[in-house]
């Protein structure tokens, strides 16, 4: 789901084609014109030099632009900052030049510039959810037809996040070669696709891919069980997915740390209704369903507890589901 955590983008128009860039939170500018390398620089930037290039390929945004970006979500904190951030700047680039796009075109313009220009491997999941949001629901995507439908959240509970302030790239890290784990596992499995794949074929696999493919198919049935589960309040089957994802994570993906098990065996002890790790992994934040009114106690005791065992402080709010990109007028 969408939070209700934004990036902004103010825009302006300019003569010609040129595109400059200054964000706020990282107190770093950009200027992008003419020919856009493919992939380019690995900077914060390369999102932007992506999504200008493939709205240009598609004789979209020609116009120049002066953007203004400031974000309230946490960089690097598994909130899916980078696809806000791509989504918000081709919105941006698209509206002064009095063009759009649906919002799952959006999404793929939005991915294509993760992939091949941030060079993360990542799926179309943030970037449709940014670009797609229903408010007030959780969002079911099938990624493969793009197909989606709102799961409405049940009444009396919010969302604590809370931010393990243990900062990791995407790039730089194991992401991407979790990716080419689950190709070569599909590949000696032949499918296209390990949600293709049966787990009793996957379980005779070699390591490390075994590990994997038995994380992607177990996690794909925990979906539907949450979906089965959260719009009617059963908190039972939510706790049971969540507990269960995140452990899949953290032993057959491997991709969390101890500050993030902390949290979230934490949290299931402090009373939500439901914890786990959110994002790519190797830090960043880690998400709990709670009961309406406790969700300030809740991120008191959670973040003291994280305080005490690791002497690091970690930052926590209470956030709700949110809106798609949209223009806010002045």
């Amino acid at each position: 789901m969408a939070i209700d955590r934004y990036t902004y983008v103010s825009a302006e128009p300019l003569h010609g084609d040129v595109v400059n860039a200054w964000s706020e939170d990282l107190a770093k500018g950009v200027t992008i014109e003419g020919a856009i390398a493919c992939p380019g620089p690995a900077d914060w930037a390369a999102p932007l030099r992506g999504v200008v290039a493939l709205l240009r390929q598609r004789g979209l945004a020609q116009r120049g632009a002066r953007l203004l970006i400031r974000s309230q979500i946490p960089l690097r904190g598994g909130l899916s900052s980078s696809a806000s951030f791509e989504i918000a700047c081709a919105f941006a680039l698209l509206a002064v030049n009095n063009e759009s796009l649906s919002g799952p075109e959006l999404a793929k313009i939005g991915w294509e510039a993760e992939n091949k220009y941030a060079q993360v491997r990542c799926g179309i999941m943030d970037q449709f959810v940014v670009a797609n949001a229903a408010p007030g629901s959780a969002l079911l995507l099938d990624c493969r037809s793009l197909e989606s439908k709102p799961v409405p959240l049940p009444p009396g509970v919010e969302v604590a996040v809370v931010n393990s302030m243990v900062k990791r790239e995407l790039a730089g890290s194991a992401y991407n070669t979790r990716r080419a784990e689950c190709d070569e596992a599909a590949r000696l499995l032949g499918v296209a696709s390990l949600r293709d794949a049966e787990l009793s074929a996957a379980l005779q696999l070699p390591e490390p891919m075994r590990r994997r493919a038995k994380h992607v198919i177990e996690e794909n049935a925990r979906v539907m069980a949450f979906l089965e589960a959260l719009p009617r309040g059963d908190w039972e089957g939510v706790a049971r997915a969540m507990a269960g994802s995140h452990a899949g994570l953290r032993d057959e993906f491997e991709v969390s740390c101890p500050e993030l098990d902390f949290l979230a065996e934490k949290g299931r002890a402090l009373g939500s209704l439901g914890s786990r790790m959110t994002g790519g992994g190797f830090g960043g934040c880690t998400v709990h369903f709670v009961r309406t009114g406790a969700g300030d106690a809740f991120l008191r005791e959670l973040m003291a507890a994280y305080q005490a065992e690791f002497q690091r402080d970690a930052e926590g709010f209470i956030c709700s589901s949110g809106r798609a990109v949209e223009e806010v007028k002045p």
